[in-house]
């Protein structure tokens, strides 16, 4: 089975360009985007099983937040639904649409620092404790932007002060 499902944010707006032609199941509301609940997509949700498949219009009219798109996928996913969007590549009832949806679901840069920058995040926390050096001095010495040196001297702990008697030079 095939369930569509729309969105718009005032009574004003109208679904027409959200309805696939073919269609038959589509189902919608008005509902401002910040709004907790979705008593539709929820009753939409509910009536889907293993095999079906979801069709949107596109990926912001289905989640509310980024957090919450995501969380809807993952509950899709895990309970062997598809997600269609018209309008947006996402198409997890092929494989590749699968392995995109994983990919974009586990995304994001790794937290904490590689092994390469660890040495490096090290020797700002030496520096930047003797207190001889301005920060941007010892992110010279180190070959990085002052910023990334703040974010090493975060990642390692260091209580960074808002003044420094060094630092009062730059």
């Amino acid at each position: 089975m095939k369930a569509g499902y729309g969105r718009v944010s005032t009574k004003d707006q109208t679904v027409d360009l959200q309805v696939d032609d073919s269609q038959k199941s589509w189902l919608h509301q008005v509902m401002n985007g910040s709004r907790a609940g979705r008593p539709i997509l929820s009753k939409v949700l509910k009536h889907l099983s293993a095999g079906d498949v979801l069709v949107i219009w596109k990926l912001d009219r289905l989640g509310r937040s980024l957090k919450h798109l995501i969380r809807v996928v993952n509950e899709l996913m895990a309970r062997k639904i598809g997600l269609k969007s018209l309008n947006d590549p996402i198409d997890t009832t092929t494989p590749q649409g699968r392995l995109t949806s994983i990919l974009w679901r586990n995304g994001g840069r790794p937290k904490g620092l590689s092994s390469r920058a660890e040495p490096t995040a090290c020797a700002a926390e030496t520096l930047y404790r003797e207190n001889k050096l301005s920060t941007r001095e010892i992110a010279g010495k180190l070959q990085i932007s002052k910023r990334t040196s703040y974010s090493y001297l975060r990642h390692r702990g260091v209580p960074i002060g808002v003044y420094r008697e060094h630092d009062k030079r730059e």
